[in-house]
């Protein structure tokens, strides 16, 4: 069994104490959350950082004349600076406000992809991909006459990198690629990925939605041309997220959408636009999401990211080693590193009836696809059960869970 964590370096009830959701019933028992890779829960300095926008400085950005504009916008930007630092960009202009990961892959897809993207060319995908990493680029290869090709997985459920060496030749102009699955938590050897793929001169996008939370996230380090994540994945709110890209590349990108703050002069003459990064901003933005995510990283910060680290990898192997015993059960994935979720399937149940027997007793957990059917369709199963969890579970949460199952068991017999 792993050893317990030093209380000094991370306090799991002082956080847990930040997170009021948690504390409630659920069917008459205790929540047990361990659905964080659908949307992690919110600190309480988050939800009190949306309240003061909204009854303290509720304004527009960038266009006001008055003060609640200017502390308005003042907050707006800073949110882009912490960003900036948090992923280590080296201009605070590559941080383009989205609406998530979904829109930046879109944006990505349907402004530089339109006009890099020719006949014949490749675009390589890993077989692990959530659909908003596939779909986007289906679309745009049958727009241009292009192939979207899936990197196969070994049995472990790792990205077969003997396979993916196979497929890169100069044909491939696109590598797009998870850091971490969501549906089976493995963690990609990205950084080497790229470097493979930017060596036949192709340009890379990293999904990191489900990274960002987990692990530390250096973009300079790993070389990648495009990383994306969403806001409510990294305990902000829903509805924003983030695109960095390469200065080169954006400024290179025609504009996704029109409007408001991402132009410079309108005439009937012609138009222009405007610069790094409100060039892909238009309209009004999500001014509370973005409010919330600055203080969503800021809470991860104040933390110690190492001890919680080797919180949640506790939780990985504690989850593991209890799993061993469980009969019946049968996990889903075993890559070599793993992060935040923990995908399993019991006696030959459909997921759905275990989760709806969990939810009974209090126990969220996700079940179903998770939107990547290419990936149950290469495992040949339905879909699996997921638990996901984060740095506000506990073992207690882990036992609760094995629990459930013992009792889930009984019904399934």
């Amino acid at each position: 069994m792993t050893a317990s964590l030093n209380s000094k370096m991370f306090n799991i009830d002082k956080v847990r104490a930040d997170f009021p959701i948690l504390h409630q019933e659920v069917n008459g028992s205790p929540l047990v959350y361990l659905d964080s890779a659908a949307t992690t829960q919110k600190p309480q300095a988050v939800i009190d950082a949306i309240t003061q926008y909204y009854s303290g400085y509720n304004s527009n950005v960038h266009r006001g004349a008055h003060s609640l504009a200017d502390k308005a916008t003042y907050v707006f930007e800073n949110s882009r600076k912490q960003v900036a630092a948090f992923i280590n960009s080296p201009s605070v202009n590559q941080v383009l406000w989205t609406r998530g990961t979904t829109e930046s892959i879109n944006l990505v897809a349907q402004s530089w992809g339109q006009t890099n993207i020719g006949e014949g060319d490749e675009i390589l995908v890993s077989a692990l991909e959530h659909h908003a990493n596939i779909v986007p680029w289906q679309i745009l290869a049958e727009q241009k006459g292009a192939k979207v090709i899936p990197i196969p997985l070994d049995s472990a459920g790792d990205i077969d990198q003997g396979a993916f060496e196979s497929l890169l030749s100069e044909r491939v102009k696109l590598l797009a690629i998870s850091h971490v699955s969501n549906a089976l938590g493995s963690v990609n050897p990205v950084a080497d990925m790229i470097a493979k793929a930017k060596a036949y001169g192709a340009v890379t996008l990293v999904d990191g939605a489900q990274a960002v939370a987990h692990l530390p996230v250096d973009v300079q380090q790993l070389g990648c041309d495009f990383y994306v994540f969403s806001g409510h994945k990294l305990f902000g709110p829903t509805g924003v997220g983030v695109l960095w890209g390469q200065e080169a590349l954006l400024e290179s990108m025609p504009p996704y959408q029109s409007g408001g703050e991402m132009i410079d002069t309108v005439s009937f003459d012609g138009t222009t636009f405007n610069g790094l990064p409100f060039k892909f901003e238009a309209g009004t933005p999500h001014i509370e999401g973005v409010v919330g995510l600055g203080a969503g990283i800021e809470y991860l910060n104040a933390l110690d990211r190492d001890a919680v680290k080797r919180h949640e990898d506790d939780l990985m192997a504690y989850t593991i080693e209890q799993s061993e015993a469980c009969d019946g059960l049968v996990r889903i994935g075993q890559a070599k590193h793993q992060a935040g979720a923990f995908s399993f399937l019991l006696n030959g149940a459909h997921p759905s009836d275990i989760g709806m027997l969990l939810d009974q007793q209090g126990i969220a957990v996700r079940t179903g696809h998770h939107c990547a059917q290419p990936l149950m369709n290469t495992l040949a199963i339905p879909g699996t059960v997921r638990a996901s969890f984060s740095l506000y579970n506990n073992r207690d949460d882990i036992d609760r869970l094995f629990a459930g199952l013992a009792k889930a068991k009984q019904f399934l017999l």
